[in-house]
């Protein structure tokens, strides 16, 4: 099934930037085999409990509620980020979380063994809201504990080891390992291996500094965070940065949904979040796997060898996503993104052409095949991950949490419609329905083109700054905010330059 557990340690032994990244561990497990196993099942649980074969109509709603309970699942997750955090912090919600991959991971893998389809069914919901917690927490986490220079690195790990998290779901369900009747079930017990990973590993690390300095208001807490984090003692620049930023909000208390609702100076920060996360999951990616199979039995590969052929979608993901995350910091967020969705609405383009003519050229299901790896690659080059760093970076530190819990309902949400739609809109457009994935990505380009920022190597309070016009807010506001800020910085012994230039976050 799912999970998106993160565990990571990162050191840095250099002045500005990260010297390792030690372990960052996120696993999805996403196995299209094991489902005709997963089916067999109820039907001979059924007979067992009633001495009849399972209805059509039953094992088809069986089946529905599922496949849909994760996103609802997902749904509930996001939704209880923000209470969350603040009462047990950003590290001690990513502990407490693998509690629920734990459980889920035992309900799973002995529901077979105790006869009961029920198991699954609430171990897929409770998984969901691990993925929902996790989505939201981590990438707030990985951006408040990454200096800016390489903030968009860091969080792209967030989307590396979720394609490789794919990557490894399809090579455990091959059939010579997991995907075979007798031993699907325990494919599902290896949810529990990231989960007791980072169970081993998060306990060492610091809880984020900015989290520790603006909310919980533990000044040497924060020190040594930032001290372990960056490897050097002196991070005077870092807390009066942190403190400027502080200074500069108008509340130090974690705001509510509503409150950002009604935050007229975030207001286009909120809107670019809504439609960048909409995207993310209306963009066609998971629909396209609808498609792959029966493109690669008409190119006249056998059903056993299509398996193989298929794990390369899972290594073009991985590749994309890294080397995403080794030029964000050169190219910027904004340009992968609207590359990422103008590329997805070409590619999408043509694999509707290419599928029409598919059944009249024998050579087109290639054609169609190589289409499906760029849309992939496209998707995981800046859509894939860059809307969870961006999520991080356009709020500033009180109002973050309610972000998050915004982004992760539109993503849940969404992630729901597309499942419960698409096969109705397929059915009636059949191979014409690409064409509404090809809008919803010009549309994403076009916007992030003209309303996002560049927000590359930027301070909170400088990105901010950047949204003031889009906004009505005048730029006098913000620079007064900032000049008294750095004002009072000066004032305590410190050079205003110094805290503006020379600080790491």
């Amino acid at each position: 099934i799912t999970l998106i557990l993160s565990s990571f340690c990162v050191k840095r032994e250099t002045k500005s930037n990260f010297k390792d990244a030690l372990s960052i561990c996120a696993l999805i497990y996403k196995v299209l085999l094991i489902w005709h196993y997963i089916k067999t099942f109820y039907n001979k649980t059924w007979i067992d409990r009633y001495n009849e074969p399972i209805g059509d109509g039953t094992v088809t709603l069986l089946w529905s509620v599922t496949v849909s309970i994760f996103a609802i699942g997902g749904l509930v997750g996001a939704l209880t980020v923000s209470f969350l955090i603040k009462a047990l912090g950003r590290k001690g919600t990513l502990l407490a979380n693998n509690a629920l991959a734990l459980i889920a991971a035992l309900l799973l893998a002995l529901g077979e063994t105790a006869g009961s389809f029920e198991m699954l069914i609430i171990g897929r919901f409770i998984i969901g809201m691990d993925s929902g917690v996790s989505l939201s927490v981590l990438p707030m986490y990985l951006g408040e504990i990454s200096p800016r220079q390489v903030r968009g690195s860091i969080g792209q790990f967030h989307a590396i080891f979720i394609c490789l998290g794919v990557f490894i779901g399809q090579v455990l369900g091959l059939p010579e390992i997991f995907g075979q009747e007798s031993r699907w079930n325990f494919l599902f017990g290896f949810l529990a291996l990231p989960a007791l990973l980072q169970l081993c590993v998060l306990p060492f690390l610091p809880e984020s500094p900015r989290f520790l300095l603006m909310e919980r208001r533990d000044e040497a807490g924060a020190e040594k965070a930032f001290q372990a984090f960056l490897g050097r003692s002196d991070v005077s620049r870092e807390l009066e940065e942190v403190h400027a930023e502080s200074r500069t909000q108008n509340t130090q208390r974690t705001a509510s949904v509503l409150e950002l609702f009604r935050k007229r100076s975030l207001r286009w920060q909120l809107i670019t979040v809504i439609v960048v996360m909409s995207c993310y999951q209306l963009c066609g990616l998971n629909a396209i796997w609808y498609y792959t199979n029966g493109i690669l039995q008409k190119a006249g590969f056998g059903l056993t060898l299509i398996p193989y052929i298929t794990l390369s979608t899972g290594g073009i993901e991985t590749l994309a996503a890294i080397i995403s995350g080794l030029v964000i910091e050169k190219i910027g967020r904004r340009p992968l993104l609207i590359f990422g969705f103008s590329a997805m609405a070409v590619f999408f383009s043509l694999l509707t052409v290419f599928l029409h003519y598919q059944d009249r050229f024998s050579w087109m299901p290639y054609l169609s095949f190589t289409s499906i790896l760029l849309l992939i690659a496209s998707f995981c080059s800046g859509p894939g991950g860059v809307p969870f760093v961006l999520t991080g970076e356009l709020f500033e530190q009180s109002y973050r949490p309610a972000a998050f819990m915004i982004a992760g309902t539109v993503n849940w949400l969404s992630n729901f419609a597309v499942g419960l739609l698409f096969p109705f809109i397929q059915e009636a457009l059949q191979t014409f329905a690409f064409l509404l994935f090809v809008v919803v990505c010009a549309a994403g380009a076009v916007y992030l083109l003209v309303v996002l920022p560049e927000t590359k190597n930027k301070t909170f309070m400088e990105i901010s700054q950047s949204f003031s016009k889009i906004n009505g807010i005048p730029d006098q506001t913000h620079e007064r905010e900032m000049k008294d800020a750095l004002d009072t910085a000066a004032a305590n012994g410190l050079q205003c330059a110094d805290v503006e230039m020379e600080s790491s976050f």
